[in-house]
């Protein structure tokens, strides 16, 4: 047995047993159609077959360079060849290169390095191809193309992380499943959650399939500008559409932790959409919901179902993968196990699990400084810490919060979330236009998002403008109002007070105590909105409630944190507050207890 230095290269199809599924004898001899087209290319660079499997082969290089060339010419004859073919019949090749020691048998080569090609196969694109650091380290300058850092990744039976970077035809549109062009910049590997959306099935006739097919490919896109997540392509899921195939072997063809179906049915002039958001290897249906609108603007009706499915589907994503078990085991955990172990304290909305959240963010941040996600709620849990009055508000704890959405912002640079954060924090500190050019970058990013929207509605309620507030407030409550990073019933009981709608302020401020008994904020506003109502035995019940929750609690000390442009909001709550009984400030405190002792 022979120990030799070589490049392998491993590739396989993606998809080829649902392609065999349909159509096994043609399936077979297009694959072998395709291998006679691309075999000189393998011997004019130098390589041999060392062995061809059932939907792929393994090739043995003497240089890097040779298998990174070879690698490259032909997936780009092989886009040339699926250019014009219909999408269930394009094979798409995936390959993985690396280099090493080999052990050799007569025609067969072993050992880990093989193994590691053959892993690396798994995560290249469909069309693409993934290449190990040590592979284009040693190819280095003497490369032509340019491979992109996908982050590392860890593989089974490889003992150590691997550092990968990907390539892609040129012009393609084969988008890589594994880090969307178009999506935030997460690395790939913490993005563990793969998002496949099939067609929408049309009920009603040929006549509405531009509907159902619009609709999930904006969907798709909608979803693609998170950043939690990856999102499978077009390409990878409407080669499904009309076939009758399960949602399991779907999932494992394309290799989706999640599938989102639906339908599109249309009687008379209203028209009915329904979807779920499954886990199919599971077979657990973790959300399901129903849109019924009338036809009307048929482009503004299908931009508004997909912003409520986008909103209702990527929360519940959220939910499931924070509840999901730790990947490694607890003495291994990453940085990424660790941001979701948080995640899943903070859905719980305790006083214990958010410093329990807390902490683990900040291990997190400590195992990977350039996680972006994990800054962002870092700094979002702190400041909701101080709204629910389970965490002291002071000017470090500020300054801290701004640094992290600063440096979120930096390192994700298309995340709207991240701005969404920024320009909440800058309007709540009074920094009205820096709040503004903000909100519309992160609404620019994900038209979709109805955080944004909410966020955007907080910088009017700043400003003065409650109206357009209210107005931002109820359509994000009405798509988004399950998610916990937007308190909208709280942002709607403030709004409502400021415009003297006492009523309305009081029927959101129940909302949101229903949610959070001891919300700070909810419960100093519904003693205010009593007072200003008259309801002078029910105000005073109120401010005891409040004061009993927030002992040194005074109005001096609760509008420090309030920078609303317009003191004639500020001088409006202040005259509730006051009227309710709640104490002005340490001197009405003192003054106070001076009086009981004389009293008594």
């Amino acid at each position: 047995m022979e120990r030799r230095l070589a490049a392998i290269l491993c590739a396989d199809i993606a998809g080829y047993s649902r392609m065999m599924g349909m159509d096994e004898a043609g399936t077979h001899a297009a694959f072998k159609a395709h291998r006679s087209a691309i075999y000189p290319i393998i011997l004019n660079h130098g390589g041999r077959i060392v062995k061809n499997t059932g939907d792929g082969f393994l090739l043995e290089f003497p240089s890097i360079i040779g298998a990174i060339e070879a690698a490259v010419a032909m997936q780009t004859m092989m886009a040339e060849r699926n250019e014009h073919l219909p999408a269930d019949r394009a094979m798409h090749f995936r390959m993985g290169v690396h280099m090493g020691d080999v052990m050799a048998d007569e025609d067969e080569v072993f050992g880990d390095d093989v193994n590691i090609a053959v892993r690396l196969e798994t995560v290249a694109a469909p069309g693409g191809i993934a290449v190990s650091d040590k592979a284009r380290t040693e190819a280095g300058r003497r490369l032509a193309v340019i491979l992109v850092d996908a982050g590392p990744h860890r593989f089974k039976n490889i003992a150590e992380p691997i550092n990968v970077w990907t390539w892609a035809p040129a012009g393609s549109d084969i988008q890589d499943e594994k880090a969307p062009q178009d999506g935030p910049h997460l690395p790939a590997q913490y993005r563990t959650a793969i998002v496949g959306v099939l067609p929408f099935d049309n009920l009603s006739g040929s006549a509405d399939e531009y509907f159902s097919d619009g609709l999930t490919e904006d969907l798709i896109h909608a979803l693609s500008l998170q950043s939690f997540y990856r999102v499978l392509s077009r390409n990878s899921t409407f080669a499904y559409k009309g076939k009758n195939v399960s949602t399991r072997l779907i999932a494992r063809e394309i290799d989706a932790t999640y599938l989102i179906q639906g339908s599109v049915r249309r009687a008379g002039n209203k028209i009915r959409v329904t979807a779920e958001l499954i886990a199919p290897e599971k077979g657990e249906q973790l959300w399901t919901g129903r849109y019924d609108r009338d036809m009307g603007d048929l482009f503004a009706m299908q931009d508004e179902i997909t912003a409520n499915l986008s909103a209702a589907v990527a929360q519940e994503i959220y939910r499931a993968e924070a509840s999901a078990p730790a990947r490694t085991p607890n003495s291994e955990l990453t940085a990424w196990d660790r941001f979701l172990k948080g995640l899943s304290h903070y859905y719980h909305q305790t006083k214990d699990d958010f410093e329990t959240a807390i902490a683990l963010f900040k291990e997190a941040i400590e195992l990977d400084p350039a996680l972006s996600i994990a800054r962002a709620y870092l700094a979002l849990i702190q400041i909701q810490g101080v709204q629910f009055g389970w965490i002291q508000s002071t000017r470090e704890l500020w300054a801290s919060s701004v640094s992290l959405a600063e440096s979120s912002v930096r390192l994700d640079p298309r995340s709207s979330f991240a701005f969404q954060l920024l320009a909440y924090l800058h309007a709540m500190q009074g920094h009205y236009e820096a709040a503004m050019d903000a909100i519309k970058r992160a609404i620019e990013l994900n038209p979709y998002d109805m955080g944004a929207r909410g966020v955007l509605g907080i910088c009017h309620m700043v400003i003065g403008d409650h109206r357009k507030a209210v107005e931002l407030f109820s359509t994000a409550a009405q798509r988004g109002n399950s998610d916990p990073r937007y308190q909208f019933a709280a942002l709607n009981t403030f709004s409502h007070y400021l415009l003297g709608q006492y009523d309305a302020s009081l029927s959101w401020s129940r909302e949101q105590l229903y949610l959070n008994p001891n919300h700070l904020q909810c419960l100093a506003v519904r003693a205010a909105a009593l007072a200003q109502l008259g309801r002078a035995d029910e105000a005073k019940e109120a401010a005891e409630a409040l004061l009993t929750n927030y002992p040194g609690l005074t109005v001096e000390r609760h509008l420090r944190n309030f920078h609303w442009k317009n003191p004639a909001d500020i001088a409006h709550y202040r005259e509730g507050l006051l009227k309710a009984g709640v104490p002005f400030g340490k001197l009405a405190l003192v003054a106070s207890a001076s009086k009981f002792a004389v009293d008594s």
